[in-house]
């Protein structure tokens, strides 16, 4: 399967000779963290309506803006737990996943005593479904245009996801 990797380190570090970091705002003793591996998988989802194309963005509690994901789960494929995720995260069931794009992101990140190391493999879908039910974990989705969606999203890995979807859309047509 053809796919780029995109890399982005969530927090970034200078380290000095002491041992410390600087992480913008305080320095602080650094401690070996234990590392964690993860695996997810999710899918940039997109609708066409009114002859305009619009992508489904989710508002996390965390106050970012993504595409709905979450962990591959023992015995699931990608592709598996990505049709999970996104009827899990979103109530969407109507999917079609579209041939050719299939993109990994990698970033790191600290939680609690973790230093967590995670790639997700992202698939393409075109649903008919407008009404979203968010769970839970999310606090608001919106549907928007190209433009739009990408100045909503987040994080620079997110910005790069939907600017291949969106190339890969329009190769096609």
């Amino acid at each position: 399967m053809a796919g780029c990797c995109l890399r982005f380190n969530c927090e970034r570090f200078l380290v000095d000779g002491s041992g410390e970091r600087y992480n913008g705002r305080a320095l602080h003793q650094t401690k070996k963290m234990e590392l964690r591996q993860e695996h997810s998988a999710g899918i940039v989802i997109f609708r066409e309506g009114d002859q305009k194309r619009q992508y489904l963005i989710l508002h996390y509690p965390g106050g970012h803006f993504d595409f709905p994901k979450g962990h591959i789960e023992q015995g699931e494929t990608e592709k598996e737990a990505a049709l999970r995720e996104l009827e899990e995260e979103t109530g969407i069931t109507h999917i079609e996943l579209i041939d050719g794009y299939h993109e990994m992101i990698q970033y790191q990140f600290r939680h609690n005593a973790y230093q967590i190391e995670k790639d997700v493999i992202f698939f393409l879908g075109q649903t008919p479904q407008s009404e979203i039910i968010i769970s839970h974990e999310h606090q608001d989705s919106m549907w928007l245009p190209y433009k739009e969606a990408h100045k909503k999203l987040t994080f620079d890995s997110a910005k790069q996801l939907l600017q291949k979807a969106e190339n890969h859309l329009n190769q096609k047509t």
